[in-house]
């Protein structure tokens, strides 16, 4: 617990700087597990819609210790990044309307958003790769700018991984398949799936007009985006943006950002930005600081916990899983629809700023700045905070 206390509080830059860390503390310094299920298990994160970090995280735990460290690791790992998202929610209305906030943050969103375009770039080059991949973002871009809907979300990622998978795998692995699903308990595979549709039919069931509607359809919202999300806390920005801002408007462009931007600069993980956007949400509502706590708290829990309950479930059956190639084949598909997905965010929070060329300038010195230098992101948020109070 000591060490994944101290991985807490180190763990800057994302899933790809999260996963060097993991190799030199976990791997190599204490030799809790090999470097090969590492590997591993961050392969089956990636195939894995959630937070690839924490199911990776969680899931060395899981080898080392069972389900009871695994649980504790989990808390460890989540809870000081998303305290203190849900503190910045709570004050944030207290500082909105000052003048010196209102700089920083003029600053602070435009580099922001040169983040989200850097990481747009970046799973747009090691993704689209072939023709069907680069039909698949460019068709998920597409649709979303026109449907503008969340419930679009799914069917799209559904269509990229049964595309590329059919386009990719062989027929041959359904000897595998059978060997595999004889040596799950039916019953288990039953109560897992149970679960997962339970969850995701709350928000459907609680009428929009009890005074438990809006925290039990946010917990819904966030649930349903831990199941759709791939690819990890980059993928997670587009969703977001589009169903919370755009959408359902229980945010602001200016809010979103501001949390975005925050979030950057702390360790851990980049799923703790939905305790910003649950605080937020709650709080526009009028609930108080008690509701802000309470949509923090749902937002959290929400996200997390369907890869919580896939990695829990997996992690054991993966050494048969990882060999059938229809489902490593429909990850490329995936990952294609998902860079739409961002490109669809990027383009949406460059709309705001319309003619604004310092806004412009910021982005693309911030683009530059992680492209080219080794400057990583909250260094990045750093440097647009002293600007603002400087200048």
């Amino acid at each position: 617990m000591r060490d994944v206390t101290l991985y807490t509080f180190t763990a800057f830059g994302g899933p790809q700087a999260h996963i060097a860390v993991l190799l030199r503390q976990f791997v190599q310094k204490r030799g809790y597990i090999t470097e090969e299920e590492l590997m591993e298990l961050n392969a089956l994160s990636q195939i894995m819609p959630g937070p690839s970090s924490t199911q990776t995280l969680v899931g060395i735990a899981w080898k080392v210790g069972g389900l009871r460290l695994a649980l504790i690791t989990f808390l460890i790992w989540i809870l000081p990044s998303a305290s203190i998202m849900c503190m910045a929610a709570i004050s944030y209305k207290i500082f909105a309307d000052k003048e010196k906030f209102t700089a920083i943050l003029r600053f602070v969103q435009p580099m922001a958003v040169g983040i989200v375009g850097y990481a747009t770039y970046t799973f747009a080059t090691k993704f689209l790769r072939t023709k069907v991949t680069i039909m698949l973002a460019a068709a998920s871009l597409i649709a979303t700018l026109i449907l503008q809907n969340p419930y679009a979300f799914p069917l799209l990622i559904l269509m990229g991984g049964i595309i590329s998978s059919a386009l990719e795998t062989q027929q041959q692995e359904n000897e595998l398949r059978v060997k595999l699903f004889s040596n799950v308990n039916p019953n288990k595979v039953a109560y897992f799936i149970g679960i997962l549709l339970f969850f995701a039919a709350l928000g459907a069931i609680i009428s929009r007009t009890s005074p438990f509607s809006l925290p039990i359809r946010l917990f819904e919202n966030f649930y349903r985006n831990g199941i759709l999300i791939f690819g990890g806390g980059q993928v997670l920005v587009p969703l977001m943006y589009t169903e919370f801002v755009e959408l359902k408007h229980y945010l602001t462009n200016s809010e979103f950002l501001s949390g975005y931007a925050l979030q950057q600069a702390l360790p851990g993980p980049t799923f703790s930005f939905t305790s910003f956007v649950g605080g937020i949400a709650m709080g526009d509502k009028g609930y108080g600081i008690v509701g802000q706590i309470v949509g923090s708290v749902v937002a959290v829990i929400g996200i997390n916990l369907p890869g919580l309950i896939l990695i829990l479930f997996i992690v054991p059956f993966w050494n048969d899983l990882k060999k059938i190639t229809r489902i490593k084949n429909s990850l490329s598909g995936i990952n294609a629809v998902a860079v739409g997905f961002m490109a669809t965010a990027f383009i949406m929070l460059v709309m705001p700023f319309r003619l604004n060329p310092l806004a412009y300038g910021l982005m693309a010195a911030t683009f530059l700045l992680l492209q080219f230098t080794k400057i990583k992101a909250p260094v990045v948020i750093l440097i647009a905070v002293v600007l603002g109070l400087v200048i």
